[in-house]
């Protein structure tokens, strides 16, 4: 399997250290892509088998040895690429899952992948459960709600709360920064949330998910709870990551999962929903 890896910054550089270091079996990493070019070719000069540097996406695309790429950019990277490269008959790992918010991008991302018979790969990223989610959607599930709790740096540049007029620097206790659909909470919360569209593609759907994100003082890790009510039962997961030191907005986990998911792929022998 060889692998293109959109996007150079924490998890794209964590995944492609992964790939470099053997640790997702036979996968080879063949190129590597960011709309700054300079880091990609920072993180390429740091592996031991130097993967090619694509001056653009087209690079990337026509050559035929590359069957997965992923995404580990932003959302707008997916609007921007996600098309191409499926239309190109290559499967697509997507990390920034809120971009599927929209509607109508959605829809035309699934027409494509039965038109060219194609993959689209989405780990389940910060937050655990989502194999029983899965499971007990194979029949009714009458409740999904995401609790997210962050610390402030976690939302230092978000035009969302910035409009609020939230000063998070005075922030001393929790509180409360959204509180609706998970197609909102992705829409508003582009780089943080994307676990709430995860969550919603695994069980009943955008609209009906409700997420609450809370802007909390007192952790220092991300802490994602999930609540599930269905015919199978009741289902609380609640998982606390530590964020990755160069970005606070990232989960460690989120990284270890894309690396997971990928190994999975060079497996026969898989456990899990």
């Amino acid at each position: 399997m060889e692998v293109a890896i959109i996007g150079c910054g924490v998890i794209g550089s964590i995944l492609a250290r992964a790939i470099d270091k053997g640790k997702v079996g036979g996968a080879k990493l063949a190129y590597l892509f960011d709309v700054d070019r300079e880091k990609a070719v920072k993180l390429a000069a740091s592996l031991s088998r130097r993967p090619k540097v694509a001056e653009n996406i087209d690079e990337i695309l026509m050559d035929q040895a590359v069957n997965l790429v992923v995404e580990a950019a932003t959302p707008t990277a997916v609007k921007d690429y996600s098309e191409k490269v499926l239309l190109a008959g290559k499967n697509l790992m997507v990390l920034s899952v809120g971009a599927f918010y929209d509607k109508e991008f959605y829809e035309r991302i699934l027409n494509i992948v039965e038109e060219k018979k194609v993959y689209v790969y989405i780990p389940s990223g910060a937050i655990s459960g989502i194999d029983a989610v899965k499971a007990a959607a194979m029949e009714h599930i009458e409740r999904v709600e995401l609790i997210t709790r962050k610390p402030p740096a976690a939302f230092k540049g978000n035009e969302y709360v910035t409009r609020k007029g939230v000063n998070l620097d005075e922030v001393r206790e929790p509180m409360v920064l959204f509180e609706g659909t998970a197609r909102d909470a992705a829409r508003l919360f582009p780089k943080g949330i994307n676990v709430a569209l995860t969550l919603s593609l695994a069980g009943i759907g955008a609209d009906k998910t409700k997420v609450k994100v809370v802007v909390d003082p007192t952790v220092k890790k991300n802490i994602h709870e999930i609540h599930v009510e269905g015919a199978f039962g009741k289902l609380t997961c609640i998982t606390q990551n530590y964020p990755a030191p160069e970005n606070p907005e990232t989960s460690y986990l989120a990284a270890l999962s894309a690396i997971r998911t990928l190994k999975q792929l060079t497996e026969r022998f898989r456990v899990g929903t």
